[in-house]
């Protein structure tokens, strides 16, 4: 279900209601970072399971 202008409209109002109109610029900033912090770590990710493999012994 996907959100329409009005409901986005709403959540924003209710953002600024909370945190005011000063904070919004430093919680969309710590956003930002905490986002590209989490895609780098998925790509980090899918690249460690190759590494990381045990190697196991030949008997």
């Amino acid at each position: 279900m996907p959100l329409g202008p009005t409901e986005l409209i709403i959540i924003l109002l209710i953002v600024v209601l909370l945190f005011g109109a000063r904070k919004l610029p430093e919680l969309a900033r710590g956003l930002g970072q905490s986002a590209k912090e989490f895609r780098k770590g998925l790509s980090e990710d899918e690249k460690k399971p190759e590494e990381s493999k045990p190697e196991q012994k030949q008997s």
